[in-house]
């Protein structure tokens, strides 16, 4: 969880022969990487006026660490010693790979300027020990967890949001299926370059054709992704929000999607599935822009853009 001063990007593998040992050695190094300095040129510097904290979720069977974003105490700024900040609960991407550090720039400015309490998730990686079900397991738990003590994290359990990125919108689209059956009402959901489904349709969709191979080598880490995900045994369908049977009464959604990526289709179906079923959702095209490019504004020039219309889309929904 320590953040580094200094790092050394890997090359990427070849995920359609890595082996498990080369994705534990390969995940390690490129997660030393995104939590370094170095990595700041790419991901953005985080907010001035946002503190930020490791802490971890004491459950029962499990500690589960999160990154805290608080809005930082000032002289003349009350928001860091309030105790009924709205909650948003974030979920990076990456699925193999990643940290809840990558998204600093974005969760900081959002804990400065909402302001907010942004919880993100460092849940559990794919791997072959490790399926879909325990990384949503995390994100579910880590919300259960804050709202139920909303008091000792100073905020309002009345006014809380989900927000994912990737394999973690995937993992947030869940957390808010399971927040309804729960009877937690959600305030929004924010879903950015999803992946709505693990099934073998994954695949079926035409962004996946365009963009298997270009702008990048997707379709073989997508088929390593599934194959991680959903060992056999399990029930691929319960765990792809884009088949599910019901899916009114969810909270109103935000779909940010990058046009160049190769599951530019998983959100905007999804996006059209939620509005047949009565919600309130937003799809929000981002033309030319390429996968997880939210989280790299130093590489990506619409990331900005997408971080306003998140930051609006958010102060709109948990207002007062």
């Amino acid at each position: 969880m320590s953040d580094t001063t200094d790092a050394i990007r890997p090359p990427e593998p070849d995920f359609s022969a890595i082996t498990t040992e080369e994705l534990l050695v390969y995940r390690a190094a490129e997660n030393r990487f995104r939590a370094s300095d170095a990595a700041r040129a790419f991901l953005g510097e985080p907010h001035a006026g946002a503190a930020i904290d490791w802490r971890e979720i004491a459950l029962p069977d499990r500690d589960l660490p999160v990154r805290v974003y608080r809005p930082a105490t000032t002289a003349d700024d009350e928001a860091a010693t309030r105790t009924d900040l709205p909650l948003v609960v974030h979920v990076h991407g990456g699925g193999l790979v990643g940290t809840a550090a990558q998204c600093d720039w974005t969760n900081s400015h959002l804990a400065a300027r909402l302001p907010a309490l942004v919880v993100s998730v460092e849940h559990r990686l794919l791997a072959p020990d490790s399926p879909l079900a325990s990384a949503a397991d995390d994100g579910w738990d880590a919300l259960q967890h804050v709202v139920r003590h909303a008091a000792r994290w100073g905020v309002d359990p009345a006014r809380v949001a989900v927000f994912g990125e990737s394999c973690g919108a995937l993992i947030s689209a869940l957390t808010a299926l399971r927040a309804r059956e729960a009877g937690l009402e959600l305030a929004a959901q924010v879903l950015v370059n999803p992946a709505v489904d693990v099934t073998e349709a994954m695949f079926d969709h035409p962004s996946i054709t365009q963009h298997a191979y270009h702008p990048t080598r997707a379709l073989p880490l997508l088929r390593y992704v599934q194959r991680l995900a959903v060992p056999p045994g399990t029930d691929a369908g319960a765990l792809s929000p884009l088949h599910a049977d019901d899916l009114s009464g969810l909270a109103p959604a935000l779909v940010v999607v990058p046009t160049q990526d190769a599951l530019a289709d998983h959100g905007r179906r999804y996006a059209e599935r939620l509005s047949q079923a009565g919600n309130a959702v937003r799809l929000s095209e981002y033309p030319g822009a390429k996968h997880a490019f939210l989280t790299l504004p130093g590489v990506e020039p619409q990331a900005e853009a997408a971080q306003a219309e998140i930051l609006a889309f958010l102060r709109t929904a948990l207002a007062k």
